[in-house]
């Protein structure tokens, strides 16, 4: 039998179903499932950078490229499945009465683990908007077909991400800093915490008197500023942790 994960007393102490708990995810999560950065495997896609089809001005001057690079990764990220951190973050939301996970990841894998009301700041790269009128598609088949396809308003519609130089959609960032100020509890797993404003939840967290925890696979720069760093996979720590919650919940 696996030992029991070594956490300090006071993340034993915050780890109660009454804590109001926030979780933010980054690409180590995801990188976990075997979810590649797109940054050039494959033999077409090496002669570009993300940073150069990832952006309005690229779609509009070329829409077909950067449509068939999207549908490229969506065919990719189609054939990986969540792994043990994703399906334990799902146990957390049926443990803590109130739970919110924010996600920087656009894979939509935490939903497909089973996570609800996931609050994605950069988008997701299963859904779909017109570029013309903001029109929703999650389902293609109601859009006239074409690469890209197109709109019935006539636009072109494109993935529904925050490409660069783009602002997070306002309602899920609000929504991440109301949350991340009002936790009693923050994790902060697999995000190198370098891109904001996601970088600024968990200290935000910090600040209003949340118990903060990393779990990461090396330190990174709000490591010094937090309560506690788990160091290691999210996938082998999140259900040892699991594990620790499952047992209090048996001995109340």
């Amino acid at each position: 039998m696996e030992d029991e994960l070594e956490v300090s007393q006071a993340l034993r102490t915050e780890l109660k179903s009454t804590a109001r708990v926030v979780v933010l995810t980054g690409a180590g999560i995801s990188a976990e499932s075997g979810v590649p950065t797109f940054r050039g495997e494959d033999g077409l896609w090496n002669k570009f950078k993300p940073e150069e089809l990832a952006t309005v001005d690229a779609f509009m001057s070329n829409p077909e490229l950067v449509w068939e690079w999207y549908e490229f990764r969506r065919n990719i990220i189609e054939r990986i499945k969540p792994n043990p951190a994703h399906y334990t973050l799902v146990e957390f939301q049926k443990y803590f009465e109130d739970f919110t996970l924010i996600t920087q990841n656009v894979d939509g894998l935490h939903q497909r683990a089973g996570s609800t009301g996931v609050v994605e700041l950069h988008g997701n790269i299963n859904a779909n908007k017109c570029v013309d009128c903001g029109k929703r598609y999650d389902d293609l088949s109601q859009a006239k077909p074409g690469i890209p396809p197109k709109c019935l308003c006539g636009g072109n519609i494109r993935p529904d991400v925050v490409w660069f130089g783009e602002m997070l959609p306002s309602r899920a960032t609000n929504k991440a800093f109301e949350r991340s100020s009002n936790c009693d509890l923050f994790f902060s797993i697999g995000t190198s915490a370098i891109v904001h404003p996601a970088a600024s939840l968990p200290l935000m967290a910090k600040k209003n008197k949340a118990y903060v925890v990393e779990i990461n696979t090396s330190p990174t720069g709000i490591s010094d500023f937090i309560d506690e760093l788990l160091l290691g996979k999210a996938g082998e720590i999140l259900p040892r942790l699991g594990q620790m919650i499952e047992k209090k919940a048996n001995s109340r």
